[in-house]
Parts: structure tokens; C-alpha cells; sequence
């Protein structure tokens, strides 16, 4: 059947120069097949995008954004791309715009105690310029070294110190956000409190690209606490001991910054990857834990209550290349673990904190029951757990994988928890929104992404389905 186009290639491309004249613009090259997929949507797309934009300032995104809604182009907005969730890769016949270049730290102000950033800030760079003035940004996740803010902000980007500060929605205060309309609006602001209108600024945090495109952030960030900052570890016989001494430190008053999990399966791998010798079996689970501006009576009280948890082999330093060095292990979990396969899956779920150990041993049995190969880590302060599944042989997951999964899908759900913790929906989740969130709520969900994108835009398929 023929199909007659308005327009011909050479026409739309035309177009987007001029409507974007200062942006960098790859079609067919090297640098379009590059960034079109991250290497995690290779059987979800083909990945034959129309252009691969990098624009330098807003007039041009404007400029994308109305080729996009005259031609009827998917637009994909990019930060870093680290999307683990196919929540960034290239559509078919759509625009990647990617705002890397867009990296400037417009204001740290010591007096408000916020920063205001453009949505390419990296996450460790905004955090290394507070540190100087005595400030730091609390959000740390994984990726923090590559990580940019307005990715962060769009998937509401967990970390390690969620157990204290939260995820990203809870130091975001304000936003400046482009509708496909090319007008940019501006959410929330400055106040660290605010009350007045709906919030959209929280609408729009973790909203993954699909309502607007992120121009500005305002950030809170946080003095560097007086006192002490430890950083230590513990062990337990298992993952289920472990979890139930977490929560025991969690509601203690105590207030960890850090309480980061390890399964003895991952551990045996991190002492084959760093060379070291903390395993002792292979389900004894370690425990890495922190405190900023600790007291002696912190440190005497967490040492109790671990001990009355069953911890042994318990480690506490302030030194602070020896911290480092712990925190290290949580940071190489991940490459040491998939060092043992060629693919995997990392999953991400949380649930309540009262739940911790159940879902524990669920993990457990779902890999026995399914002969899975299966590594638990995760952020145990804030109930977020990453069991990741290892396999051999065939890049598609096999069949008992995809079983697995599900099971831990249905199992989070039925203890109140949910199945994106922190990595958000992308691709790879979004037909569970009426599992997790219920029929009415699926509907408002789409009737949310059609007020503000009523032409399907921006970031299809992501988010919800």
C-alpha cells in the first residue's frame, strides 16, 4: 500500500536546521548511531531515529520541539543517557534531544542554601562546586559520576544516602520546563516551603520526558554536617537477619545516612574482583553503614543494636580513605556481579521496611524454585532492593528469568511495595501501571500525559503505555 508523505526527507530536515540553528545535528552519522540506543533496547527498536539533536540553548529546543509537532516526530530527551529501563534510547523515525551541552551551574547561593543548574549538570560536578563552599547536593546514585541532574530529576534518581536525604524529589524545589508548545513554564521556585496552586513541580519530577522538556533545576542542598563522618560494616548469617537489624537501626533515632545490603553471593564476587577476603559463606550478607556528624553515643548505640541483631565481624572507621574504601564495595558491586556472566538483569524494587525480610527470602526461594542465578544488593535503609539475574548462552532472557521476574513483581506488590524504586519505568515496566497503581488511577495517568503532550510526542511508550 502507498503512503504519501507531505514532505520529503530533505524537506523536514531542512526545517529542523533552521528552526534549530545552533544545535549540533547528526543524521545517519557515526554520532546518531551512537546515542540512538544504549545497548538495552536492541529487540525493543531498530533504532533508525530521524536525528540525533545536541542543542546549546533553549531557543533551539524550542526549535526541535516545533519541528516535532509540525511533522509529527517522536522527541526523546537525553541527559547522560544511563537509563538502565529503555527510557532513553532512540524511537523509530523520532528526534533524540540531547541537552548535555546545556551543563552550567547557573547559582550556588550559600544564603538560600540551593543551587540552580541547566539539566546537563553531572550530578558529582553540582555536588564537588557545593562541597567548596561549604555546602553538599544529598542525591547519590550509582551513577552519580555520569548521572546529570535533569536525568535525575526526571526518573527521581535514588542513592546510597536515601536512608537520611530521600531521592531526588525531595531536594528538587523548583523547575523551568519547556511544553511542546515551545512555552516554558516555571514550577515551584526558591522557598523551601510552598503551598499555593497544585504541585506541579512534583508532577514533573520523575515524569521520565514524557510531559515536558526540562530546562532548569533549583536544587536544596544541604551544610556539610559538624562531627564526625563513619562509615563501617557488619555481617550477618543471611540477608533476612540482616534486613530485620536494619530496620531495628532505621526507627532507633539514630538517623543512618547510609545502610547499604549485600547478599554472600555478592560478596564472594567482590572479593574476586577487588582481591579481598570478606565472604566467610555464600549466604552470610554484609552490611555497609554510615552516619554523618556522628557522636560517640551514635557509634556506641548502632554497635549495640547490631549486636543484639546478630552482627558479627563489625568494622567502624573515620578515616577517610578507609571509608572511602568501603563505600568502594558498594560502588564495584555491580561490575564485580556481572563480571561472573555475560547477561543480566538488574531489577529494582521497594518495599515497606517491615517487609524487608519477607522479600528477602521470596528472592531466595524464587531462585531456588526456578534454578535461577540470582545476586541481592540494595539500599536495605530505605527498603530498595536490586536482585539482579545472571545468564549464559542467549542475549534474550530465558524463560525462567522472565518468570522470575514476574514473581518478584507480584510478590512486591502484594507486601505494598513497589517495582521502581529508583531507576524508573522506561520501556521495560510500563504495561504493570494497572498492576501497581489500579484501573482508575491508569486512567488518570493517561489523561495526565494527554493534557500535556496531547499529541503523543514526547517520549512514547515510556512511563505508561
Amino acid at each position: 500500500m502507498a503512503v504519501f508523505t507531505a514532505h520529503s526527507h530533505q524537506e523536514m530536515i531542512d526545517y529542523l536546521k533552521k528552526a534549530a540553528p545552533h544545535a549540533e545535528i547528526h543524521i545517519g552519522d557515526l554520532m546518531a548511531d551512537e546515542h540512538t540506543a544504549n545497548g538495552r533496547a536492541q529487540d525493543q527498536i531498530d533504532g533508525k531515529i530521524f536525528a540525533y539533536v545536541a542543542v546549546s540553548d533553549k531557543d533551539d529546543i524550542g526549535g526541535v520541539l516545533k519541528t516535532a509537532m509540525k511533522f509529527h516526530l517522536p522527541i526523546v530527551a537525553q541527559g547522560a543517557d544511563t537509563s538502565t529501563v529503555i527510557g532513553a534510547d532512540g524511537v523509530n523515525g523520532g528526534i533524540i534531544l540531547s541537552v548535555a551541552k546545556l551543563n552550567h551551574i547557573i547559582e550556588i547561593s550559600q544564603g538560600d542554601g540551593l543551587a540552580v543548574v541547566e539539566p546537563g549538570v553531572i550530578n558529582q560536578d553540582l555536588d564537588q562546586a557545593a562541597r567548596k563552599q561549604g555546602l553538599f547536593y544529598a542525591p547519590d546514585p550509582a551513577s552519580k559520576p555520569l548521572s546529570s541532574i535533569g536525568g535525575n530529576a526526571s526518573t527521581n534518581a535514588g542513592g546510597l544516602s536515601g536512608a537520611r536525604y530521600g531521592a531526588t524529589k525531595d531536594s528538587v524545589l523548583g523547575l523551568k520546563v519547556m511544553l511542546t508548545n515551545g512555552h516554558e513554564i516555571k514550577l515551584g521556585g526558591r522557598t523551601l516551603k510552598q503551598a499555593f496552586g497544585y504541585d506541579l513541580t512534583q508532577l514533573f519530577v520523575g515524569s521520565e520526558g514524557t510531559f515536558g522538556i526540562i530546562t532548569e533545576v533549583t536544587v536544596k542542598l544541604f551544610p556539610i554536617p559538624y562531627g564526625k563522618t563513619i562509615r563501617g560494616i557488619a555481617f550477618f548469617d543471611d540477608m533476612t537477619k540482616l534486613a530485620k537489624g536494619v530496620q531495628a537501626l532505621r526507627m532507633s533515632g539514630l538517623y543512618p545516612t547510609m545502610l547499604e545490603a549485600l547478599d554472600g553471593k555478592t560478596v564472594q564476587s567482590l572479593d574476586q574482583y577487588e582481591d579481598s577476603h570478606y565472604a566467610k559463606t555464600a549466604s552470610s550478607a554484609m552490611l555497609i553503614f554510615g552516619f554523618d556528624g556522628a557522636s560517640d553515643t551514635q557509634l556506641q548505640i548502632s554497635e549495640k543494636i547490631l549486636k543484639e541483631h546478630e552482627a558479627w565481624n563489625i568494622t567502624v572507621t573515620d578515616d577517610p580513605n578507609k571509608a572511602a574504601q568501603l563505600v568502594k564495595l558498594r560502588q564495584d558491586m555491580l561490575p564485580a556481579v556481572f563480571a561472573n556472566t555475560k547477561y543480566h538483569i538488574m531489577e529494582d524494587m521497594a518495599v515497606p521496611l517491615s517487609q524487608l525480610a519477607v522479600m528477602t527470602d521470596f528472592i531466595d526461594q524464587t531462585a531456588k524454585d526456578l534454578s535461577l542465578d540470582i545476586y541481592t544488593a540494595g539500599h536495605a535503609g530505605d527498603g530498595n532492593l536490586h536482585p539482579s539475574l545472571l545468564w549464559d548462552g542467549q542475549p534474550t532472557p530465558p524463560d525462567a528469568v522472565i518468570e522470575g521476574i514476574r514473581r518478584l513483581f507480584y510478590k512486591t506488590l502484594a507486601l505494598g511495595g513497589t517495582i521502581s524504586g529508583e531507576h524508573a519505568v522506561g520501556m521495560s515496566k510500563n504495561l504493570w501501571t494497572n498492576e501497581e497503581l489500579g484501573d482508575d488511577v491508569d486512567v488518570i495517568q493517561h489523561q495526565l500525559k494527554n493534557l500535556f503532550d496531547p499529541m503523543g510526542i514526547l517520549n512514547p511508550k515510556r512511563k505508561i503505555n
